[in-house]
């Protein structure tokens, strides 16, 4: 099956199940201390750097943008997508969640920053993705901006495929042209990050690159505060500007 072809494919064993565990148990752990600084007022409930429970698209259930140890396998797996897509691509951003039971992911499809993606198993309960190898069915209406396009999305009805993904495997599409989403999940628990790509040959592949932060690593606050080449005293008037 080619990525070329059909815009998506299954990459088995991307990394190893023993990288996989350490990343689920490492979630797990980020998940544990996130929920008890937020429970004794540590850390105050808008901060996002451990994680957060407030995602719209799946409500009260732990959701991290930009984790460093998993902005760091978005770059180190960069390669290995390029070899499976045939495309020179530029990292945009992370994204990890554990997920619950009773958790549904709604039909969607992308946003910009995401014209190549991935959604990779760390381990926990199976839960499949499903994917709609039709680009013309399923589109946004409106303009959204923000993480997500779930509002304004209006779905088909095509049953799609049901793609099982072991800890390590990951499934390669195209983000923004194949609707994908997940049936109510009957498991306890279940550790996923999505990496994201944009193809650079695209016109706003460069915009978007690092999802318009000044480097991988930095939350969401930094999408288009500043530029790249931005100094750290710049950085501070800035901050101090806004306080």
């Amino acid at each position: 099956m080619s990525f070329k072809d059909k815009k998506y494919t299954i990459k088995r064993n991307a990394i190893s199940k023993d990288m996989a565990r350490f990343l689920y148990d490492y979630l797990l752990l980020k998940r544990k201390t996130a929920r008890t600084m937020f429970d004794v007022k540590f850390l105050s409930p808008y901060t996002e750097y451990f994680g957060v429970w407030n995602d719209p698209q799946i409500p009260e259930t732990y959701s991290h943008y930009a984790d460093i140890v998993m902005e760091t396998l978005l770059e180190d797996l960069r390669s290995l997508m390029e070899k499976e897509t045939g495309l020179v691509l530029l990292p945009t951003y992370s994204y990890c969640r554990i997920y619950k039971n009773g958790d549904i992911l709604k039909r969607h499809k992308d946003r910009q920053a995401c014209s190549v993606s991935t959604t990779m198993n760390l381990g926990g309960d199976p839960w499949p993705i499903c994917i709609n190898p039709n680009s013309e069915e399923g589109y946004v209406q409106g303009e959204k901006t923000g993480i997500h396009q779930v509002q304004d999305y209006v779905p088909s009805t095509n049953p799609g495929v049901k793609i099982d993904l072991e800890p390590g495997d990951m499934l390669i599409y195209s983000g923004c042209e194949l609707e994908h989403w997940r049936e109510p999940f009957e498991g306890n628990n279940t550790g996923q990050v999505f990496l994201h790509y944009n193809n650079k040959s695209e016109p706003n592949a460069r915009t978007e690159k690092f999802d318009r932060r000044m480097h991988l690593g930095l939350p969401a606050w930094f999408k288009g505060k500043v530029k790249k080449d931005t100094t750290i005293g710049n950085l501070k008037n800035y901050i101090q500007k806004k306080k």
